[in-house]
């Protein structure tokens, strides 16, 4: 299961990002995935001030963002990064890394994002490609907008063939390890949502009794 929220940035905060991302030094992509061959993309170093202006920008995001935080339950979430294409770039079919060092300490990916920062018209190619079983999903997405799939999805960036394609990445660490209960308590909590007023005030608290405990039993 994936999830795309639209507008998850403001435009103001798009333009934020955009202009630390100009004044930022972009090194090659390797540099945080050396072993994998098929990544060829420039990404903000780490210990750039402007990248850690615009990765707060896009915290507060996720952190204000209830569809966001009820679909990836975090417990900790990876400092985004400013990552760009230009022509010729391009991320092949991947994986993302179960554990990453987050400063000192090791964080387990389970759920990936990316924000779109360019308008998907000033670019050609470059498309977020996630493969979920015999289905391809191709996702373009507007400036602001966020897409959120497990990190054990096979996905990729198709070749950009003209035009530049920047956008923030992240990874999360939620307290629901396993994504079907994941998927399962998402469901139950959009249920809830939408559903729940107009419910008899009985069976609403059995369906909070169900979500929230296994909430509890599942987390981690």
């Amino acid at each position: 299961m994936f999830l795309q929220i639209e507008e998850f940035l403001s435009a103001a905060e798009v333009a934020a990002i955009s202009e630390c991302a100009r004044q930022a030094t972009f090194i090659d992509g390797r540099h945080s995935n050396p072993h994998n061959v098929t990544k060829n993309n420039v990404i903000v170093d780490a210990a750039d001030p402007q990248g850690q202006q615009a990765a707060q920008i896009a915290l507060a995001a996720y952190q204000r963002s209830e569809v966001a935080l009820n679909f990836a339950l975090p417990r900790r979430i990876a400092p985004p990064q400013i990552l760009r294409y230009r022509q010729g770039h391009n991320y092949g079919a991947h994986v993302d890394a179960a554990m990453m060092m987050v400063g000192r300490q090791p964080l387990r990916s389970d759920v990936s994002s990316t924000i779109f920062l360019s308008d998907p018209a000033s670019y050609d190619g470059g498309e977020l490609v996630i493969y979920l079983g015999s289905e391809t999903v191709r996702i373009k997405g507007a400036a602001g907008q966020a897409v959120l799939y497990p990190s054990t999805t096979l996905h990729e960036v198709k070749p950009v063939t003209s035009g530049e394609r920047m956008v923030m990445i992240t990874f999360i660490e939620s307290r629901i390890a396993d994504p079907l209960r994941r998927e399962l308590l998402f469901t139950l909590n959009e249920v809830r949502a939408l559903e729940g007023l107009k419910m008899d005030w009985n069976n609403r608290m059995r369906l909070e009794y169900v979500a929230t405990n296994l909430q509890r039993l599942w987390s981690q």
